[in-house]
């Protein structure tokens, strides 16, 4: 027991040893440290928010595979890398020249100070539920009886705030009646596609990116090509109802899959219920969290 006790002792004095090389963390540390979490958080915001968030997966491809070459001595590689940094760097700076601007124009008009802290709550922002599956069923099939096309983008993970710029506002609490109103024919918001976030219908009229498939039916018209395209970049779910068959598909990753019932669609879309919105302030999620904690409680 001794030699064990000794063991020990020897231990905590090695770590107290180590201890004292590290360097004393100030408040001025700490306030560093807040300042810039605060800073990386609203960056990888913005770049979730945009096409950089696919810019970053790919440097992030590149980073592995220049590591592999340092690793195996790929030596010509390496030398093609190191060649070609500086002029990469200055090409995306170019190329993400649009997305820089708004981000700096958004900076300029936005009090960080107020958003981060604000003590406002809205429970109607809250994540996908059961209401809202419910809305877009009956709105749905109410439509596809008819033949009134439709095109519904539901967000879930990387932000559609770049497709809500190309359509009009509406940030309308989701319903079946303000649904079937917006895509009734001759209406002025009936063309294009609406965006749905969390129980919102965030924005009607959108253009959606057409996807160059060629596999794709030559049956499927337009608005089944724009739903593919979406689902192509994005991992939105998108519902769509054809205006000359009535038929009912459901649009994810790239596949276009039929729905014959409202039980199917329910399935379907139970993936995106109660998901948190994606663009929140830490406040705001902590917020949602406690929500959900007292709603438990009772």
């Amino acid at each position: 027991m001794t030699g064990i006790f000794q063991d020990l002792e020897m231990v905590f004095q090695g770590m107290r040893s180590w201890i004292s090389f590290l360097p004393r963390i100030t408040v001025s540390n700490l306030t560093e440290i807040i300042i810039l979490t605060i800073l990386v958080y609203y960056a990888l915001l913005w770049i979730k928010s945009t096409k950089a968030w696919y810019l970053l997966r790919g440097i992030a491809m590149i980073m592995a595979f220049a590591v592999a070459a340092a690793i195996f001595h790929w030596d010509t590689i390496l030398w093609i890398l190191g060649r070609t940094g500086g002029i990469a760097v200055t090409a995306l700076v170019i190329i993400f020249q649009p997305e820089l601007r708004k981000a700096l124009e958004q900076l300029g008009s936005r009090n960080l100070i107020s958003e981060i802290f604000s003590l406002e709550s809205n429970q109607e922002n809250q994540g996908f539920t059961d209401r809202t599956v419910n809305e877009i069923v009956k709105a749905t099939f109410e439509m596809a009886k008819v033949k009134t096309g439709a095109l519904m983008v539901i967000e879930r993970n990387v932000s559609l705030k770049e497709i809500e710029r190309t359509g009009i506002e509406i940030n309308g609490l989701v319903s079946s009646q303000l649904l079937i109103n917006i895509f009734e024919h001759n209406t002025p918001l009936h063309d294009g596609a609406v965006v749905i976030r969390g129980n919102r219908v965030t924005a009607a009229t959108c253009y959606l990116p057409l996807s160059d498939n060629m596999t794709i039916s030559k049956d499927l018209g337009t608005r089944h090509r724009a739903a593919v395209g979406i689902s192509e970049v994005t991992d939105s779910l998108t519902v769509v109802v054809s205006e000359e068959t009535g038929r009912v598909s459901v649009v994810e990753n790239g596949r276009l899959r039929r729905i014959s019932t409202a039980e199917d669609l329910r399935r379907a879309l139970a993936v995106a219920e109660n998901q948190e919105e994606s663009n929140g302030t830490l406040l705001k999620i902590w917020k949602g969290k406690r929500r959900n904690e007292r709603k438990t409680d009772k």
